[in-house]
């Protein structure tokens, strides 16, 4: 990539690939903290399925945990760019750890400094920002995942508040959380009857086991469950009715990020092949000569340049104000490919060595999958995409 400043002006449609010092700064100080704070620790935790909340606390110290916070809230005011490196940088030590930033930052800021009032962004952005609170973003239901609309999750009107009754499964962050986005239907079938509130934890609320999984073991993964729990009138995000459109917003943004994720999967990966490939002698010398060795690393490398660009390129039309919905999709759909074959690649490199839990390669490997399914499937991707190229023809 190019390093430098970014110039004034840019002309959407174009893949810009400039800098600024501030981009550059941020990507620094979250590989410094990645080096020092995660990888040492990276395979013990994962190991342990431990999630190190106190690490998180102290990327939220740093401002690394939620950067796109405005400093009027007690952030660091970074864009989304910013957001992107420093996702990078965490997931390229270990991605179970950048999930809380992709979901402090992407889906619980986002829809707070979108839609909150201010008394609401008062409350909770600066607690969010350096990691007093942890948030999370409760919209996936058991039966209710690519199909947001079918959500069943209810809220019903109680004196002056609502009382929340339903269930919510996959929900990122969910047993660490202090404040919930929840999405619930307050009036009838469909997009139109969904509503969107921010509330702490309260009577009612029942925080289930943490959900084995394939990988991720640094993050938490549990089941939200809502037996009437009470919430005030001043809870509701945005106008009544208006959740549905919320969440989708704020999905066009998290997209972006986890490509992000992706990215620094594929880079931990190819990082693992060639540093193997290097110093691993068979047939009288390292098996980095053989073309059989370097072009499927080749192939990765120049396919990451490529998700990375995509990256940057949505994030840069997020920071313009531009519509960027398609272009984190592709940006999604195509880093969550590369770090999947990346990391499949890292395995197939290192062998028999690969295959066991000596190395990280077959972390890599089961971190890379959840990329193409969270967030949206890789095939929700390639609708967004096609919706936007076809229009209506396409619905």
């Amino acid at each position: 990539m190019r390093r430098g400043r970014r110039p004034d002006g840019r002309t959407i449609g174009t893949i810009s690939t400039t800098l600024t010092d501030t981009h550059l700064e941020a990507q620094a100080l979250a590989r410094e903290f990645a080096a020092g704070e995660i990888a040492p620790h990276a395979a013990d935790w994962n190991a342990r399925k431990h999630v190190p909340v106190d690490v998180m606390r102290r990327m939220g110290e740093l401002g690394l945990l939620a950067p796109t916070i405005p400093e009027e809230y007690g952030g660091p005011g970074l864009d989304a760019t910013s957001l992107c490196l420093i996702v990078e940088e965490i997931a390229r030590a270990d991605a179970g750890i950048a999930v809380p930033i992709a979901v402090q930052a992407g889906l619980v800021a986002s829809p707070l400094l979108r839609a909150g009032t201010d008394a609401q962004k008062d409350e909770w952005l600066p607690r969010l920002a350096t990691g007093e609170v942890m948030g999370c973003y409760a919209l996936t239901e058991p039966d209710a995942g690519s199909d947001t609309a079918a959500l069943r999750t209810r809220a019903e009107a109680d004196g002056d508040g609502w009382r929340i009754t339903g269930s919510k499964q996959w929900i990122s962050n969910g047993s660490i959380a202090e404040v919930f986005i929840i999405f619930a239907r307050t009036g009838g079938e469909g997009a139109r009857g969904v509503s969107a509130f921010v509330a702490g934890g309260g009577d009612g609320l029942v925080v289930g086991p943490e959900i084995p999984k394939l990988g991720l073991h640094t993050s938490s993964t549990v089941e939200l469950a809502f037996d009437g729990m009470p919430v005030p009138a001043g809870a509701m995000l945005g106008p009544e009715g208006e959740g549905l459109k919320l969440a989708l917003a704020t999905l066009d943004g998290g997209r972006i990020t986890v490509a992000a994720q992706a990215c620094g999967i594929a880079q931990a990966a190819i990082d693992l092949a060639v540093e193997y490939a290097s110093g691993r002698d068979a047939f009288g010398g390292p098996i980095a000569r053989f073309q059989g060795v370097q072009f499927p690393i080749a192939d990765v490398a120049a396919q990451l340049e490529a998700a990375r660009l995509l990256t940057l390129h949505a994030a840069s039309l997020r920071d313009a104000g531009q519509p960027h919905g398609a272009a984190g999709a592709k940006a999604k759909l195509v880093a969550s490919a590369v770090a999947v074959k990346a990391a499949d690649v890292a395995v197939q490199t290192l062998g028999g060595y690969g295959y066991s839990g000596e190395y990280a390669a077959e972390r890599l490997y089961r971190d890379a999958k959840i990329t193409e399914i969270y967030e949206g499937t890789s095939q929700i991707q390639r609708l967004v995409i096609a919706r936007d190229l076809f229009g209506d023809a396409a619905r």
